[in-house]
C-alpha cells in the first residue's frame, strides 16, 4: 500500500503539537469514529491534557495510548513522532546518543525508545516472506578478537541471512540471530521466512542441508573467490549490514543485535520508497501493540 510522501518540513508542520499526534493516534485506534471499550457508545469527546477519550454515555475514559507502542509513556507524543521520523529518514539510522541530542531526552530514555521502534519493525516485517530465488547463507557478526578468525572465532554471533534474487538486483531479506548454525536453527528459519517449495540456492554446510526438507535446495561448494558468481546478493546484503552496524553503531552486542537486524531489513525492503518510510514506519508503530523490554 502506497503511503504519504513526506519530507522533514512537512512532518514538523502536520505533527508539531501534542494534539496532531494525538488525532493520528486516534485515527489508527478508531477510524471510523470512537467507540467505548466498556459499553461500545459511538460518541466521546478527546481531554487533550490527558491524552485519551471520555465516552458521552458511561463517562469511561479511554487512553490513546493504552495497549500501544506508547503505553505508559511519560514522554510527550511529538518527542515519539521525532524519534520514528529522525529514524526513519537516515538510511544509516541514528543511535541513541544522537537523538538524546535532538530530542531533548536521557541516553537511556532515547535507547528504550529505539529499541521499541525496532521492535515494532521487526513486527511489520514478520508477516511477510520470502519469494521465488532465494540465496541463504550464515553470517559472523561481532567485534574483534585476539585469536581464531571465522567460524567458531571466539566473540562472533551467527545470522542466517536470505535474500530474494531477482536478477539484476536483490529482492526482500530476512535476517535471524541464532545461538548455533544447525539443522533445526536452519528449519525454523526457513519455515519462519519462506512458503514452501521455493528455489533455494546456498553452499555446502551441512546444517544448511534442512532446507531441502521444504524448499527446492541447491547446494554448491562455494570457495570465497566464487561467492559473488552462485550467491551474489547474499553476500552484498551481509556486506552492508556489517556497514551499517560499524558506521552508525560501531558495532552492537549480542544481548541487542536481532533488534538492530530488524532496522536493517525494515529500512533495506522499502528502499525503493524511501520518501514514504516515515509515514510507512509511523504507521507500523501505530499500529504495534505493547512492547515490555527485558532490562537486563
Amino acid at each position: 500500500m502506497k503511503a504519504l510522501a513526506i519530507d522533514l518540513l512537512a512532518w514538523q508542520k502536520r505533527f508539531g503539537t501534542e494534539e496532531a499526534c494525538g488525532e493520528a493516534l486516534a485515527q489508527q485506534r478508531w477510524p471510523e469514529g470512537f467507540r467505548c471499550p466498556r459499553c461500545g457508545h459511538d460518541h466521546g469527546y478527546a481531554i487533550s491534557t490527558r491524552q485519551s477519550y471520555e465516552c458521552s454515555s458511561c463517562h469511561y475514559q479511554a487512553s490513546l495510548t493504552a495497549g500501544t507502542l506508547f503505553h505508559s509513556t511519560n514522554l510527550p507524543l511529538t518527542k515519539w513522532f521525532w524519534a520514528i521520523d529522525l529514524m526513519a529518514s537516515d538510511k544509516g539510522g541514528v543511535s541513541a546518543l544522537r537523538l538524546a541530542k535532538q530530542i531533548g531526552v536521557s541516553w537511556i530514555t532515547a535507547h528504550r525508545m529505539l529499541r521499541k521502534i525496532r521492535i515494532a519493525m521487526g513486527h511489520r516485517d514478520s508477516v511477510y516472506r520470502l519469494y521465488d530465488l532465494v540465496e541463504i547463507d550464515d553470517a559472523l557478526v561481532g567485534g574483534k578478537r585476539p585469536g581464531k578468525r571465522g567460524r567458531g572465532a571466539e566473540g562472533k554471533v551467527p545470522v542466517l541471512v536470505a535474500v530474494e534474487n531477482r536478477g539484476n538486483g536483490a529482492g526482500f531479506i530476512a535476517m535471524q540471530q541464532i545461538p548455533t548454525v544447525s539443522k533445526d536453527t536452519v528449519a525454523g528459519f526457513v519455515k519462519a521466512h519462506l512458503p514452501p517449495s521455493q528455489l533455494v540456492r546456498s553452499d555446502k554446510l551441512a546444517a544448511l542441508s534442512a532446507i531441502g526438507k521444504t524448499q527446492h535446495h541447491a547446494a554448491r561448494v562455494t570457495p570465497p573467490d566464487k561467492a559473488g558468481e552462485w550467491l551474489p546478493w547474499v553476500h552484498v546484503a551481509i556486506g552492508n549490514l556489517k556497514a551499517f552496524l560499524l558506521g552508525t553503531y560501531h558495532g552492537v552486542s549480542s544481548q541487542y543485535l536481532q533488534e538492530y537486524l530488524n532496522e536493517f531489513c525494515y529500512r533495506f525492503n522499502r528502499r525503493t520508497w524511501e520518501h514514504e518510510l516515515p509515514m510507512r514506519l509511523l504507521n507500523a508503530c501505530l499500529d504495534h501493540t505493547q512492547v515490555k523490554l527485558k532490562m537486563v
